[in-house]
């Protein structure tokens, strides 16, 4: 359901202004001359509106702004005084100049209107229900411009965020796949070859398809399912890489480029033993509307040299999940002497909070 924000402000005070009038003038009516009335509560209406509207259209903006809300508290007492001083003029002129000695004129309203400071006091009420009133609906509309306005800035420095994350994955990877191209052309021409066409899929990929919010799972995973091979090509017989693709509904969205550090990660710290061959284990399984992507690489007990950029993917996919998934996927990353291993699981069937990237 859209929420009520007042959308035609215009026309909801006129409304407020014409059903006030129309209550005044109803209730005037009863004791006094309805030609007269009409032209009391007309007056009327003009005075308060005037009054309450340069308050809550003028002042009540430039308080909020500066951050002046004890000068408008007095600004507000004077208008108020202001406009209870010229209700209480009307009526009390209305009475002497229209009622007094006329058939209407009796000795309760001779009563009620003999001084101008009792009239003036009975009014205060009256009068600072319209200020209130006038004063609410602005603030009510200030508040929702400046909600907006967060909103747009939240927005955008979310914006600027992942553009600076997704600007950092995608240079790594170029890097990388370029590097091995230029150690195969020294060795097998016909493999980097192979090599080229998996490397032309991987950059298609980057630049046409990465710019959506988001892309079907099947892509993304064709896309994993390219640069393990790329990986396989370079590391050929020293390493066991082993991969499970269990989808079962590739039309499913996801966020593209999410997963890529986490393979990055693994082929770069992946341990190599005289005595042990390295692995790699990956599997991507989908069941239902929960993805849960887990790989596992061997690991070294020494430790590994810190970098720049060491840990530069890990670091910005969980800041991506923070803001995109945020409450709808658990990342889980161990660490032993002989293992690395990282667990994610995202729940495809909520909303992506994306804000444009």
């Amino acid at each position: 359901m859209k929420k009520f924000h007042l959308y035609k402000p215009l026309l909801f005070i006129s409304g407020f202004w014409i059903l006030l009038g129309l209550t005044l003038w109803s209730q005037l009516k009863r004791d006094y001359p309805t030609l007269q009335t009409f032209g009391t509560a007309v007056l009327m209406i003009l005075c308060c509106a005037i009054i309450a509207h340069t308050l809550s259209n003028v002042f009540l903006p430039y308080a909020l702004k500066k951050g002046k809300m004890q000068l408008f508290v007095l600004q507000a007492i004077l208008a108020t005084t202001i406009l209870t001083a010229a209700i209480a003029g009307i009526f009390y002129g209305t009475y002497w100049l229209g009622v007094h000695g006329t058939p209407y004129d009796n000795a309760g309203e001779l009563e009620q209107n003999r001084d101008y400071l009792v009239v003036f006091i009975r009014t205060i009420p009256s009068a600072l229900l319209i200020i209130g009133s006038s004063c609410g609906f602005q603030f009510y509309q200030e508040h929702y411009k400046m909600a907006q306005k967060h909103t747009l800035l939240q927005q955008a420095h979310l914006e600027a965020q992942l553009r600076i994350l997704q600007d950092q994955i995608n240079p790594h990877l170029m890097f990388n796949v370029l590097n091995h191209l230029h150690i195969l052309m020294k060795k097998d021409v016909e493999l980097a070859s192979t090599l080229l066409v998996k490397f032309s899929d991987i950059l298609r990929y980057q630049l046409y398809e990465c710019n959506r919010e988001t892309i079907a799972l099947e892509k993304e995973v064709t896309y994993l399912k390219n640069l393990v091979s790329v990986e396989k090509i370079r590391w050929g017989d020293e390493l066991q890489v082993d991969c499970i693709w269990n989808i079962t509904n590739g039309k499913r969205d996801i966020v593209p480029l999410l997963l890529v550090p986490f393979v990055e990660n693994a082929f770069k710290h992946v341990s190599r033993l005289p005595s042990q061959k390295g692995f790699v284990r990956l599997c991507l399984d989908q069941e239902n509307e929960l993805l849960t992507f887990t790989i596992e690489n061997s690991n070294s007990p020494k430790p590994v040299r810190n970098t720049d950029s060491s840990g530069l993917g890990l670091e910005n996919v969980r800041k991506r999940l923070e803001i995109l998934y945020p409450g709808q996927h658990d990342l889980q990353i161990t660490r032993s002497d002989t293992h690395f291993k990282v667990v994610l699981v995202i729940h495809l069937d909520q909303k992506v909070n994306y804000v444009g990237y």
